[in-house]
Protein backbone atom coordinates (compact mmCIF):
# COMPACT_ATOMS: atom_id res chain seq x y z
CA UNK A 1 0.00 0.00 0.00
CA UNK A 2 2.86 2.35 0.86
CA UNK A 3 4.45 1.74 -2.53
CA UNK A 4 1.16 2.51 -4.27
CA UNK A 5 0.78 5.79 -2.36
CA UNK A 6 4.39 6.71 -3.06
CA UNK A 7 3.86 5.94 -6.76
CA UNK A 8 0.74 8.13 -6.84
CA UNK A 9 2.62 10.94 -5.10
CA UNK A 10 5.52 10.75 -7.57
CA UNK A 11 3.07 10.69 -10.49
CA UNK A 12 1.30 13.76 -9.13
CA UNK A 13 4.60 15.52 -8.51
CA UNK A 14 5.79 14.72 -12.03
CA UNK A 15 2.60 16.10 -13.51
CA UNK A 16 3.42 19.48 -12.00
CA UNK A 17 7.09 19.51 -13.01
CA UNK A 18 7.18 17.66 -16.34
CA UNK A 19 5.98 18.49 -19.79
CA UNK A 20 6.19 16.86 -23.18
CA UNK A 21 6.83 18.62 -26.47
CA UNK A 22 7.86 17.31 -29.89
CA UNK A 23 8.46 13.83 -28.53
CA UNK A 24 10.52 15.16 -25.64
CA UNK A 25 9.81 14.77 -21.95
CA UNK A 26 11.25 17.51 -19.73
CA UNK A 27 11.40 17.32 -15.95
CA UNK A 28 12.40 20.25 -13.76
CA UNK A 29 15.43 19.57 -11.63
CA UNK A 30 16.00 20.65 -8.04
CA UNK A 31 19.75 20.86 -8.76
CA UNK A 32 22.13 22.72 -11.03
CA UNK A 33 23.12 21.18 -14.36
CA UNK A 34 26.38 19.62 -13.15
CA UNK A 35 24.83 18.09 -10.03
CA UNK A 36 21.89 16.70 -12.02
CA UNK A 37 24.30 15.13 -14.53
CA UNK A 38 26.43 13.71 -11.69
CA UNK A 39 23.34 12.21 -10.05
CA UNK A 40 22.21 10.70 -13.36
CA UNK A 41 25.58 9.07 -13.97
CA UNK A 42 25.58 7.67 -10.42
CA UNK A 43 22.11 6.11 -10.79
CA UNK A 44 22.99 4.72 -14.22
CA UNK A 45 26.06 3.04 -12.75
CA UNK A 46 24.02 1.72 -9.81
CA UNK A 47 21.50 0.18 -12.25
CA UNK A 48 24.16 -1.47 -14.44
CA UNK A 49 23.81 0.94 -17.34
CA UNK A 50 26.75 2.16 -19.42
CA UNK A 51 27.50 5.86 -19.73
CA UNK A 52 29.02 6.27 -23.17
CA UNK A 53 29.67 10.01 -23.10
CA UNK A 54 29.19 13.19 -21.11
CA UNK A 55 29.26 16.16 -23.46
CA UNK A 56 29.50 19.60 -21.88
CA UNK A 57 28.07 21.72 -24.68
CA UNK A 58 28.48 24.96 -22.73
CA UNK A 59 32.21 24.32 -22.18
CA UNK A 60 32.70 23.54 -25.88
CA UNK A 61 30.85 26.73 -26.81
CA UNK A 62 33.01 28.73 -24.40
CA UNK A 63 36.12 27.33 -26.09
CA UNK A 64 35.06 29.00 -29.35
CA UNK A 65 33.93 32.25 -27.74
CA UNK A 66 30.19 31.56 -27.63
CA UNK A 67 28.28 32.08 -24.41
CA UNK A 68 25.83 29.25 -23.70
CA UNK A 69 23.91 28.58 -20.52
CA UNK A 70 25.01 25.38 -18.73
CA UNK A 71 24.09 22.46 -21.00
CA UNK A 72 25.21 18.83 -20.83
CA UNK A 73 24.29 15.76 -22.87
CA UNK A 74 24.64 12.28 -21.38
CA UNK A 75 24.61 9.23 -23.70
CA UNK A 76 23.78 5.98 -21.96
CA UNK A 77 22.28 2.57 -22.48
CA UNK A 78 22.35 -1.17 -22.11
CA UNK A 79 22.31 -3.61 -25.04
CA UNK A 80 19.97 -5.89 -23.05
CA UNK A 81 17.32 -3.19 -23.45
CA UNK A 82 18.24 -1.40 -26.67
CA UNK A 83 18.94 -4.49 -28.77
CA UNK A 84 15.43 -5.98 -28.37
CA UNK A 85 14.01 -2.63 -29.46
CA UNK A 86 16.29 -2.60 -32.51
CA UNK A 87 15.20 -6.18 -33.27
CA UNK A 88 11.64 -4.83 -33.57
CA UNK A 89 12.69 -1.97 -35.84
CA UNK A 90 16.34 -1.51 -36.70
CA UNK A 91 15.99 2.17 -37.63
CA UNK A 92 15.49 3.04 -33.95
CA UNK A 93 19.26 2.60 -33.69
CA UNK A 94 19.60 6.20 -34.93
CA UNK A 95 18.05 7.27 -31.61
CA UNK A 96 20.12 4.91 -29.48
CA UNK A 97 21.89 4.99 -27.16
CA UNK A 98 19.48 6.92 -25.00
CA UNK A 99 20.25 10.56 -24.35
CA UNK A 100 19.51 13.00 -21.56
CA UNK A 101 19.92 16.73 -22.15
CA UNK A 102 20.36 18.66 -18.93
CA UNK A 103 20.17 22.40 -19.42
CA UNK A 104 19.52 25.70 -17.70
CA UNK A 105 16.83 27.88 -19.25
CA UNK A 106 16.69 31.68 -19.49
CA UNK A 107 14.98 31.84 -16.07
CA UNK A 108 17.70 29.84 -14.31
CA UNK A 109 15.57 26.68 -14.11
CA UNK A 110 17.27 23.37 -14.86
CA UNK A 111 15.55 20.79 -17.05
CA UNK A 112 16.22 17.09 -17.64
CA UNK A 113 14.98 16.24 -21.15
CA UNK A 114 14.81 12.89 -22.93
CA UNK A 115 13.06 11.23 -25.87
CA UNK A 116 9.59 9.91 -25.13
CA UNK A 117 9.60 6.18 -26.01
CA UNK A 118 6.10 6.63 -27.49
CA UNK A 119 7.57 9.18 -29.89
CA UNK A 120 10.21 6.64 -30.91
CA UNK A 121 7.45 4.08 -31.45
CA UNK A 122 5.65 6.46 -33.81
CA UNK A 123 8.79 7.80 -35.49
CA UNK A 124 10.07 4.32 -36.35
CA UNK A 125 6.70 2.58 -36.77
CA UNK A 126 7.60 0.04 -34.08
CA UNK A 127 5.09 -2.77 -33.67
CA UNK A 128 5.08 -5.72 -31.31
CA UNK A 129 7.41 -4.15 -28.77
CA UNK A 130 5.01 -2.48 -26.35
CA UNK A 131 6.44 -4.39 -23.40
CA UNK A 132 10.00 -3.28 -24.20
CA UNK A 133 8.86 0.31 -24.74
CA UNK A 134 6.99 0.30 -21.42
CA UNK A 135 10.10 -1.01 -19.65
CA UNK A 136 12.20 1.73 -21.24
CA UNK A 137 9.65 4.43 -20.34
CA UNK A 138 9.58 3.26 -16.73
CA UNK A 139 13.39 3.19 -16.51
CA UNK A 140 13.81 6.63 -18.09
CA UNK A 141 11.25 8.12 -15.71
CA UNK A 142 13.04 6.54 -12.75
CA UNK A 143 16.46 7.81 -13.90
CA UNK A 144 15.05 11.30 -14.42
CA UNK A 145 13.31 11.32 -11.06
CA UNK A 146 16.40 10.17 -9.16
CA UNK A 147 18.63 12.70 -10.94
CA UNK A 148 16.31 15.70 -10.49
CA UNK A 149 14.78 15.30 -7.05
CA UNK A 150 16.43 16.15 -3.69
Amino acid sequence: MRKVLLGLFVTLLMSFTAHANNGLISIKSSHDVSTTADKLIAVLKEKGMTTFARIKHSEAADNVGIELRPTELILFGNPKVGSPLMACQQSVGIDLPQKALISEDEHGLVWFTYNDPNYLKERHNITGCDEVLAKIAKALNMFATKATQP
